[in-house]
């Protein structure tokens, strides 16, 4: 593994740790518990979305560093500064707009250099980079972003599942919709597929999306 990998999940691990209601549950998991299957059995998958390739998008860092005169002082070098991710959206939402679209959105993901074959670090750095974007999804028919000073966001239950193997430095498709919203939550959906259209894993995450502003939601001021 390069220095440079290394560097960018040393990077990621306080992130981690910042997680107080996950950390204990992080530390228990057995290793056993976060593997390849590799029982035979019936096999059948959903399709991946035709959509397009990494290639000719934008990177999130390269949107990140246009808008840089837009991110408060204080953050602009963390939020600017080379990654270990990289991120293209496929048809990306400017991260203040008000813009009403479908509760669906895709982006390629691959680490920006060679990782072990160890597949258990490829499945751990997947689960974290899968919380990407992927609440935020079931606010799109809305008119609101997760920085509007109205909005209260929130993770309340998350599950993920690795179907088959895969890896971060190749590129991963991530599908992701979210089916509804009521009682101030929203429930979405992510699946991860290879190049080749091969589905590898499953996330599932229910979240608070709360409005709290005194007119309909997308009315109030950011």
């Amino acid at each position: 593994m390069s220095q440079e990998i290394l560097d960018g999940i040393r990077d990621l691990l306080p992130g981690i740790r910042e997680r107080a209601d996950e950390t204990e549950r992080l530390r228990e998991v057995p290793e056993q518990s976060v593997k390849e299957i590799e029982e035979t059995g019936f096999s059948h998958q959903s399709p991946m979305p035709e959509v397009a390739g990494p290639e000719g998008l934008a990177s999130e860092l390269d949107r990140t560093r246009e808008r840089a005169h837009l991110i408060p002082a204080p953050l602009r070098a963390k939020l600017t500064r080379e990654r270990t991710i990289e991120i293209r959206v496929v048809d990306p939402i400017e991260p203040l707009s008000r813009e009403r679209r479908a509760p669906v959105r895709y982006a390629w993901f691959r680490t920006t250099g060679p990782m072990p074959d160890d597949l258990r670090v490829h499945q751990y750095l997947l689960a974290y980079v899968a919380d990407f974007s992927f609440l935020t999804t079931a606010l799109q028919p809305h008119g609101v972003h997760v920085f509007d000073s109205s909005m209260q966001v929130a993770s309340l239950d998350h599950a993920m599942w690795f179907h088959r193997p895969f890896r971060c430095d190749d590129w991963l498709l991530y599908a992701i919709d979210s089916p509804t919203a009521s009682g101030a939550r929203g429930l979405v959906r992510g699946q991860w597929f290879t190049r080749d259209g091969t589905l590898v894993a499953s996330t599932v995450q229910e979240g608070l999306i709360r409005w709290r502003g005194d007119g309909p939601p997308g009315a109030s001021a950011t």
